[in-house]
């Protein structure tokens, strides 16, 4: 694509004549101008003078998300992108979408649009089941990355993640202080480690809290898919088996067993209660305001940053895992727990 000066100027905020003189290496041009019209450059996805692209690896991270629709993912994409524009670094933010481009090919486009370094998010890290010589493959490139929320032993790199296991104990201790006996989880693919961890959050919670062994605890756990329309169709099916309580894997999960609900003839939460998963932007303002557990994304975001931005410095992070406490936050979502489930829950 053939550059524009104007474009390129109004972008950078300089003239046309500066930006001429970047673009053709010419000397007398400050080091912070250079740099904004060189971000400029990548920013309206032009190609850089050959010369000249050596110097943009040292100022792009990629950020790989497999969705937006789940408002986790922008809140996070905000977090890390704020944290490296303060560093002088330029974020590019790939997603994943259904039938377009797979977390390979994203990160192919990145390493060749040279990239300091990517930072990943909920990716394939997280499946049990995936391949994990991809990453070996991208070390050997040359370019570091950080993993967010899953962890396999097998892949050399520093990894951040909110610790589940806690979240999940967190939810159930706080519903079965409320008198809730009968409490079901909602959670995604058995295969994801975030989901295997807070099942075994789940197991430990009920057995401290309710006396349920393992099996007894694993009758109530349901698996869907991270949607709207996968928390209601777990949901259906936990009310079908008498829970008065439901700990959902994800906000919008939890907004689908409010769905649920309702359609069952039940009140939330004066028949069942909910609990979410995030603290998703705007889940404040739901009806009920949703009871969920918020996930540290500030925290989380900014220690990723650090982390590559060391690893590209030089100064080679520890090859583990950063585990961040989440924190529960109470609204109207949760309530008493009923004597029983009314006669239309156990009918639906």
């Amino acid at each position: 694509m053939t550059a524009r000066l104007s474009d390129i100027a109004a972008q950078a905020g300089v003239s046309e004549a500066t930006v001429s003189r970047v673009l053709n290496g010419k000397r007398g041009v400050a080091t912070g101008t250079r740099e904004s019209v060189l971000t400029a450059l990548d920013t309206l996805g032009y190609e850089r003078p050959v010369r000249l692209r050596a110097a943009r690896s040292a100022g792009l991270i990629g950020l790989i998300t497999p969705e937006l629709d789940n408002p986790i993912f922008p809140a996070l994409a905000q977090v890390i992108g704020q944290a490296l524009t303060r560093q002088g670094y330029t974020p590019v933010l790939a997603t994943q979408t259904p039938g377009g481009s797979t977390e390979d090919e994203l990160t192919e486009m990145l390493v060749e649009r040279g990239v300091a370094g990517i930072i990943f998010a909920s990716g394939l890290h997280a499946d049990t089941t995936a391949d994990t010589r991809r990453y070996a493959q991208l070390l050997g490139q040359g370019v570091p990355f950080v993993l967010i929320n899953g962890f396999s032993p097998e892949i050399e790199a520093p990894f951040v993640s909110t610790d589940d296991r806690a979240a999940i104990r967190l939810a159930v201790t706080h519903l079965a202080s409320l008198g809730h006996t009968r409490i079901g989880l909602a959670v995604g693919p058995r295969r994801f480690v975030p989901v295997a961890r807070k099942i075994e959050g789940f197991r430990l919670g009920m057995q401290e809290r309710l006396g349920l062994a393992p099996e007894e605890s694993d009758a109530l756990v349901q698996h869907s898919l991270y949607t709207v329309e996968g928390g209601q169709a777990a949901a259906a099916s936990l009310l079908q088996r008498g829970c008065t309580a439901l700990v959902c894997a994800s906000d919008m999960m939890a907004l689908g067993a409010i769905r649920a609900a309702r359609r069952a003839g039940l009140q939330v939460p004066g028949d069942v209660s909910v609990v979410g998963f995030d603290d998703s932007p705007l889940i404040a303002f739901t009806d009920p305001p949703l009871t969920t557990i918020r996930q540290p994304v500030q925290v989380m975001g900014q220690t990723a940053v650090r982390t590559v931005l060391d690893e590209i410095g030089g100064t080679p992070a520890p090859r583990t895992e950063f585990i961040f406490m989440p924190e529960l936050v109470v609204r109207g979502s949760t309530a008493a727990g009923p004597q029983s489930l009314g006669a239309s829950a156990r009918r639906s």
